[in-house]
């Protein structure tokens, strides 16, 4: 284990309220004005999609009121006719075919174009996200569970293109037709109208109490969903251990609780959300039967009807229209609120994601980079192309516009250097190491001792409190981070091998490397002979972090991958501890080989991997308690030669 999470305990941070804490259901302007910006390049397909929006509301419309007509005008003079013509009723009855049919292939195109807006939105959120994520310091990584951050690709992103594809085309469209209904209406009869919308305030204020209440289990839900990902996905990467511990009940126990929380959530934000149409659709019917009796007796009584452009009596198809009218009015109000569920998701998601890409990207002010030199005629330095083996940092000199280059030694130097996760709690103090170029230095010391957080900030993973760290008398911090890790080779502890074939793998850290270099690589970490033994050899493709290989395979081939990149400095965080003791020694002579000529940091348990090592030193409680060669240590008799000698290894 790292002593990263040895020597700090980072918060949990699931992209969840604490426990029973509800979630206020706010539409955020600056939240849906970001979201709505991505919608920028899909402009002319959205004007597509306003106009095919106009066509069916139109078209609805349009018939509400052509029923009327053809009521009126058609069918009552076909009552009681001797010789009744159907022509200008056949006629009518195809003008409104063609009407219905207007609208919904306007429908259906406009629902097309928005399924592929909204999935051009969500590809361009999700590169956003994949490569801002790409930038995070790794302190992000060790504050955040991994399925908590799934859940940005997965529910997040879902409840977006829920609400680009559908929310907001239904919205728009409930919105323009309620509208055009409130005119068409006014135009039928002013009385039925202010019944209407005397009415309308009732269904208004039992929507918003409803939507109030389902949204903010709506929003709970994803948080909750969050958590649960990330607990799924710490179990599933544990559940070796938890079996080794018999901790299958207490996990069954945890997961139960966060299942009951994500339960109780869901239901009750379904529960307001399914009764919220039903009400409506009552409400509607009980408008439709009061509209219904206002209007009969207006009728029969023929009491003079009010309209915005005649004053008249109602007649037979004038109330049928305005009837029809109403459950288009009434209807969208309802489909409306039933989109406010999935936009209150939406924007949950969408302040998790953006909460990710407002994450501060790490920071780099450094200006010198490595590039590839070889030496010219004079035996000055001259930057290549070429790979040759021969590396050197490059220096711009911005009062002059000139460059120098220096070689790339080796020479590592931490002066006087201090360092703590958090600024409250140093954790390394006045740490003093000079690491001359081909020296193999080795730390050892008990776990949270700081051995690997040294090796953390020598790649610049964190950024040190105090003091100074010099790479060929350069401080790192002048030195662009990606040019300082491509110097560096590491091998971990706990190995991560990537989805592909174990060529593949070992191209990793050099992707021009050939196949000879690879194969090459892996006779010198001895990973070859099993190599060649799977299925397919080089090419046979691993999945699941290498899953069908032992520990010890997985590490011999990380060995060969930092063999293949052969960078000048390497890194070496318990590389030999999952392999078996007669294999390490085979490995060890292959290691030592590799180390040849290069600065080399060793951490390892194991003091017997140690031995030759130029220097030793021993860390206590993150501070250097001994110093020297295994000789000269055993021979002070100190910590070092209690740990030797003892009969027990480091714990």
């Amino acid at each position: 284990m790292s002593d990263i999470k040895k020597n700090k305990q980072p918060p949990r941070m699931n992209g969840r309220p604490p426990k029973g804490a509800r979630v206020p259901m706010k539409l955020d302007k600056k939240t849906i004005k970001r979201m709505l910006s991505y919608m920028k390049p899909f402009l002319p397909q959205l004007i597509l999609v306003f106009i095919c929006i106009l066509v069916t509301v139109v078209a609805s419309v349009s018939s509400s009121l052509f029923l009327g007509t053809l009521i009126d005008d058609y069918i009552m003079p076909l009552v009681g006719a001797e010789n009744p013509d159907y022509g200008g009723l056949l006629g009518a009855l195809c003008g409104m075919g063609a009407l219905f049919a207007a609208g919904a292939l306007s429908a259906l195109f406009y629902s097309r174009i928005m399924a592929t807006v909204s999935q051009g939105v969500l590809k361009k959120i999700r590169d956003e996200m994949f490569s801002h994520m790409q930038s995070l310091p790794i302190n992000y990584f060790d504050t955040h569970t991994h399925g908590d951050i799934m859940s940005f690709y997965t529910n997040d992103a879902d409840a977006m293109q829920q609400m680009l594809s559908q929310s907001i085309p239904q919205v728009i469209n409930s919105g323009i037709t309620i509208i055009a209904v409130f005119c068409s209406m006014l135009s039928l009869s002013v009385w039925l109208t202010l019944t209407v919308v005397v009415f309308l305030a009732l269904i208004l204020f039992i929507t918003a109490k409803i939507a109030g209440k389902s949204g903010k289990y709506f929003m709970a839900q994803q948080h909750s969903t969050a958590d649960m990902n990330g607990y799924i996905e710490e179990m599933i990467n544990g559940q070796r251990v938890v079996k080794m511990f018999c901790r299958e009940e207490n996990a069954k126990a945890d997961f139960g609780v966060k299942n009951i929380d994500l339960c109780e959530n869901t239901c009750k934000a379904n529960a307001y959300a399914n009764i919220l149409m039903p009400i409506n659709n009552c409400l509607g019917y009980f408008l439709y039967v009061i509209l219904a009796i206002i209007g009969g007796t207006l009728a029969i009584n023929e009491i003079p009807n009010v309209a915005c452009f005649a004053v008249n009596v109602l007649s037979l198809g004038s109330i049928a229209s305005f009837l029809q009218l109403s459950r288009s009015f009434t209807g969208p109000i309802g489909q409306v609120s039933q989109q406010l569920n999935s936009v209150a998701m939406a924007m949950a998601g969408a302040e998790r994601i953006f909460s990710l890409l407002d994450e501060q990207s790490e920071v780099d002010d450094g200006y010198v980079t490595l590039v590839n030199a070889k030496r010219g005629a004079d035996g000055e330095l001259v930057e290549t192309q070429e790979r040759t083996g021969l590396w050197a940092w490059k220096h711009p000199h911005s009062a002059d516009g000139s460059v120098t280059y220096t070689e790339l030694m080796g020479n590592v130097v931490l002066d006087d250097v201090d360092f703590g996760y958090v600024p409250e709690k140093i954790v390394l103090h006045n740490i003093d190491i000079y690491a001359e170029p081909g020296q193999k230095v080795a730390f050892v010391g008990a776990t949270g001792a700081g051995k690997t957080t040294i090796t953390n900030l020598i790649n610049r993973f964190y950024d040190i409190a105090d003091g100074k760290i010099r790479y060929d008398g350069i401080n790192i911090n002048k030195i662009k981070k990606d040019d300082l890790r491509r110097s560096l080779g590491v091998v971990l502890q706990d190995v991560n091998l990537f989805t592909g074939t174990v060529m593949d793998n070992l191209r990793f850290g050099k992707p021009d490397a050939t196949d000879e270099e690879c194969i090459a690589a892996a006779k010198l970490a001895n990973a070859d002979g099993f190599i060649r033994m799977l299925p397919e050899g080089y090419n046979t493709v691993l999945t699941g972090g290498g899953s069908g290989l032992s520990q010890g395979q997985r590490q011999l081939i990380s060995i060969a991958r930092a063999a293949v990149a052969d960078p000048p400095v390497m890194i070496l965080d318990e590389a030999t501890s999952s392999i078996d003791t007669r294999t390490e020694a085979i490995v060890q002579a292959g290691m030592d080989a590799l180390m040849k000529g290069r600065t080399v940091f060793v951490i390892a348990h194991r003091l017997s991997t140690v031995k030759n090592s130029d220097v030793i030193m021993v860390l206590e409680q993150g501070r250097i308690i001994e110093r020297g060669s295994h000789e000269k240590l055993i021979a002070e008799k100190g910590q070092y030669y209690r740990l030797y000698t003892g009969a027990f290894e480091l714990e």
